[in-house]
């Protein structure tokens, strides 16, 4: 248990921070699972435009560390070629 009161803010910190990045994580893979039925259902228009969506939510992830840049990066990549993919 922490015993100083510098602990005790840290840990009131980490609390809060883990409920932020918590909501942001669920965020980001609920759009990520829009686009991924939305390409399961093979409706272009529709894919297309979940993953205008979920493109800023999977980029700002990254920007606030919750993911690695990289990986933001190659799911956007990944999810336009399959979305480019479907047929009309």
């Amino acid at each position: 248990m922490a015993n100083t009161s510098s602990a005790k803010k840290a840990v009131r910190k980490i609390v809060a921070r883990t409920a932020v990045n918590k909501a942001r994580r669920t965020r980001m893979r609920t759009y990520l699972r829009k686009v991924e039925e939305a390409i399961a259902s093979g409706n272009k228009s529709e894919a297309q435009i979940a993953l205008k969506e979920a493109q800023p939510i999977i980029q700002s992830a990254a920007t606030h560390n919750l993911v690695h840049r990289n990986l933001a990066s190659r799911k956007v990549s990944r999810l336009a070629k399959r979305v480019n993919a479907l047929a009309s």
